[in-house]
């Protein structure tokens, strides 16, 4: 049995290796090779291509690096065209891997989208396009299959692999910690840390008392964020988020699959988001949903504030981090938990299943 994947970036990396052990567990004698980051490849995977070729955030960020980003595409379409797998499954990343499975299904070869993209949040009108790349699409929220049904596509609820080992913490006692987690991409962190920073200065000013850690997904801007906050009394670590979340009052954490992470540990937090002034012109006039952090769509309102381009300034962020910190959060807290528990349905197993039921159909 041969699966293909195709994973473009650090959230897709992550959720990928979970399945890819599932997978082996399921059919040890499977073969799994595509563009991998480097979880995948512990996994089990064989990486043809490296995903910090394609790994970008926002509009504009996207146009600089469009040229490389589509001869990589062009490549990993020839090769699976030349070497058909049993099944193409790309993991998020809509706007890289649609454009393979559509080829790959005009050509014979079964499509899976592993994660689907926000169409319930901004345009919906994708799901045309979705339709005509995938044969099934795996959904992370229950959410989405009552979207994909009335548009009679074929989708699956799974689950959320993330929520297979993360857990909400137990016992924690207040330790005046503060985490800060700008992102995984460039843009992202030099976009998101300068505001970060300032909020640090701010709160610190305020509270002597408090404790500042910076985590990151890998080393890849390491020397960067380690010249911007060479002036700050902030400890830097690299690939251990989920020791470090457990270990914080209050996160404050970039948009996107880092809140969810938080949010499945249900510990307070503040997600800031900011992309370049044209990327967000652009995306804003395409939004469907009052709500932009995935904690707060999945509990259906705002439970945790959402700090979003000119609000997420640092006196903003300063001031919200200061609120949540001097309250009592156990309400917070209980919210937060119900996260997990709407996501706990041993997704990677259920997802290997599904993947391998498909291909035998």
């Amino acid at each position: 049995m041969k699966i293909a994947l195709s994973a473009a970036e650090t959230s897709g990396d992550l959720i990928a290796s979970s399945l890819i052990v599932a997978l082996k567990q399921n059919q040890p004698n499977c073969e799994i090779d595509g563009l991998a980051g480097d979880k995948m490849v512990e996994a089990g995977c064989n990486r043809l291509w490296n995903m910090n070729e394609v790994n970008v955030m926002g509009l504009s960020e996207v146009v600089r690096k469009l040229p490389s980003i589509l001869k990589l595409r062009r490549k990993i379409t020839r090769h699976y065209i030349s070497k058909k797998p049993d099944v193409f499954i790309g993991v998020d990343s809509p706007d890289f891997n649609f454009k393979v499975e559509q080829i790959l299904k005009n050509k014979g070869v079964k499509t899976i989208h592993f994660i689907s993209p926000s169409v319930w949040a901004w345009r919906p009108k994708r799901v045309k396009k979705i339709k005509e790349s995938a044969d099934l699409i795996l959904c992370l929220f229950p959410f989405e299959v009552d979207f994909y049904r009335k548009h009679n596509q074929k989708a699956i609820f799974v689950g959320h692999p993330l929520a297979e080992i993360l857990k909400p913490r137990k016992d924690f006692k207040s330790n005046k910690n503060v985490l800060l987690m700008p992102g995984s991409r460039e843009s992202e962190i030099k976009s998101l840390l300068p505001e970060l920073l300032e909020a640090v200065k701010l709160m610190k000013v305020k509270d002597r008392d408090l404790t500042f850690n910076l985590s990151l997904a890998s080393n890849q801007h390491l020397d960067w964020v380690k010249q911007s906050i060479k002036e700050f009394d902030i400890k830097l670590s690299v690939g251990d988020a989920h020791k470090k979340i457990s270990n914080s009052d209050l996160v404050l954490v970039a948009s996107g699959t880092a809140a969810l992470e938080v949010g499945l540990l249900a510990v307070p937090m503040i997600v800031v988001y900011k992309l370049s002034y044209i990327s967000y012109q652009i995306a804003s006039r395409l939004l469907n949903t009052s709500e932009i952090s995935l904690p707060n769509k999945i509990l259906g309102s705002k439970v945790v504030p959402e700090l979003i381009q000119n609000e997420a300034n640092g006196k903003n962020i300063s001031d919200h981090a200061m609120k949540l910190l001097q309250s009592d959060n156990s309400k917070l807290v209980q919210e937060l938990e119900r996260i997990h528990t709407l996501l706990n349905h041993q997704a990677s197993s259920k997802s290997a299943k599904a993947i391998i039921d498909f291909i035998n159909e």
